[in-house]
Formats: C-alpha cells, sequence, structure tokens
C-alpha cells in the first residue's frame, strides 16, 4: 500500500522572476491559495498522507505554510475569516511532512534520488506541483493508486501534446494494454518532434517502486549535466516493467506564465466565482 509521496520544489522559477526571486513558485497563487497546497491536497485525496518535500535555498515559505501560525489564527479567532483558513490547517493535521535538501539543481531524477532518505525501501508517489491536475470522481493521483494496486508497477501519466510542444516532455513509446494503460518500451527525454517514438508526453505524476534509486545512481548524467527520472525507468522498462497511463482529467502548465493564467481563471469560475 502507497502512503508516502515525495514532493521537488527545490528549483528556480526564473520564469516568473521578479515575482520569485524571494519567493518560491510554489507559493504563488492560484486565486487565494498557492499551488503547492493544490499538490498536497491531490496527494491526501489519493490516500497519501506522508509527504516528503525536496526543497533548495530560499524555500522556507513552503515549511512554514504547513506549520501553525499561532499569531495569525489568534488574530483572525471569531472573525469570518477564520474559515478561510480550515482547509489549510485539515491538511496539516492529516499529514505527515518532512523535509530535505538538493544541494545542487542535477535534475528531475538528482532531486528524486535525494529524496531516498524520507522514503526508504517502498513505494511512493512523486508530485511536481507545477502540473495542476483536476480529475472526475477521482484526482489524476488517486487514478493511479488504483491502478498501482492492480498491476504493482512504476506508473508515469501521460497526456497527447501538441508537435509544437513535445520537445519541453519526455515521450513514451508503448503497447496498449487497455483501454488509456501501456506497457512503455521506449522513453526519449525531451526529443525532436523527428525523434518522438509518440506524442504521448509525461507530466509531473509518477508512482515508483522502490528499485529506482538504484537505477538513479546508475544513471550518467545527460544533456547540461542533469540525471533525468526518464533515463532511469527507460532501464527499468528494460528489466521489468513500467505502465504509462492516460489520465482522466485536465492538467494546467503551471510553469509556464500561459498555463499559470489559464489555470488562475479556470479555479475562478469553478471554485470562487459563485462562492463554492
Amino acid at each position: 500500500m502507497i502512503n508516502k509521496c515525495l514532493l521537488p520544489v527545490a528549483g528556480y522559477g526564473t520564469r516568473f522572476l521578479p515575482a520569485t526571486k524571494s519567493s518560491p513558485k510554489e507559493m504563488l497563487p492560484i486565486v487565494n491559495k498557492p499551488l503547492i497546497e493544490y499538490a498536497v491536497q491531490e496527494t491526501v485525496e489519493a490516500g497519501l498522507t506522508r509527504i516528503g518535500f525536496v526543497t533548495g535555498r530560499g524555500k522556507r515559505a513552503i515549511e512554514d505554510h504547513f506549520d501553525k501560525n499561532y499569531e495569525l489564527e489568534d488574530q483572525i479567532r471569531g472573525t469570518g475569516k477564520e474559515d478561510l483558513l480550515q482547509a489549510t490547517r485539515d491538511l496539516i493535521d492529516q499529514c505527515e511532512f518532512s523535509y530535505t535538501r538538493q544541494k545542487e539543481m542535477k535534475g528531475l531524477g538528482h532531486a528524486i534520488l535525494t529524496g531516498e532518505t524520507l522514503i526508504g525501501d517502498e513505494p511512493f508517489a512523486v508530485v511536481l506541483a507545477d502540473d495542476l491536475c483536476f480529475g472526475g470522481d477521482d484526482g489524476v493521483l488517486a487514478q493511479m493508486v488504483k491502478l498501482f494496486d492492480q498491476y504493482r508497477c512504476s506508473i508515469v501519466a501521460v497526456e497527447e501534446v501538441p508537435d509544437d510542444s513535445i520537445h519541453q516532455y519526455g515521450v513514451i513509446a508503448g503497447e496498449a494494454i487497455h483501454e488509456g494503460i501501456y506497457r512503455v518500451t521506449d522513453m526519449i527525454e525531451k526529443p525532436s518532434i523527428e525523434d518522438a517514438p509518440s506524442n504521448f508526453g509525461i507530466i509531473g505524476r509518477y508512482i515508483l517502486t522502490p528499485d529506482i534509486f538504484e537505477l538513479l545512481r546508475n544513471t550518467l548524467p545527460g544533456k547540461n549535466g542533469e540525471i533525468q527520472i526518464t533515463d532511469a525507468l527507460k532501464m527499468q522498462a528494460e528489466q521489468g516493467c513500467v505502465l504509462a497511463y492516460r489520465f482522466k482529467g485536465r492538467r494546467f502548465d503551471c510553469g509556464s506564465i500561459d498555463g499559470f493564467v489559464e489555470a488562475t481563471n479556470f479555479c475562478y469560475e469553478k471554485f470562487y466565482k459563485n462562492g463554492l
């Protein structure tokens, strides 16, 4: 049974400068809730309550957010604003948070390997807060947890991406074994359109078995000296089984300005405009 999730949050967020000069990009608000809280909420809804953050320099605001603020709570106690903190309080009460620091920015694979100390020898999920996802009855991660319960192997979430964006993704090739489920036969990190084996790009939702750590230790750095999780997953697929899951729902790329604005408008219309 999976109960741990790793959230790599050490990146600089340079596309959002100057806003991210002193504030983590994960703390930028989608309407009135920081991006990282949406991610944690999705993990809790999937039944994962032991949450590890791989942080970096200047990320203390994330740790402070998932802690009690006695002075603030005392100031708003008994007022109408008290309810605004209730959802965050509930997450704090439900979860066990732990933190480790990534000393160098050497790719997602390196960030996940840095988090080994928080995970141990257990299967776990990885959520990238930049990808804000909304499912139907079940969130994207909850859908993947159900798949893991059935197949017991590493799973990556994928969606069809346009040709002009395919160079921004890890891209899979696979054999369909069920509707929306593919057994991965190949993975390429950020290919050109000519080299892409499909138009299925990996988004920021993973479920990984613990042998991934040893594979990451043996993964050679690629472009820009970064250790890519796709390279380790490719080795894992060759040795055993990795599945790609075409999730049900909608994903916003909040690592880009356009995607962030689109997500903000969507959440305002869906959750806030009518006082929901």
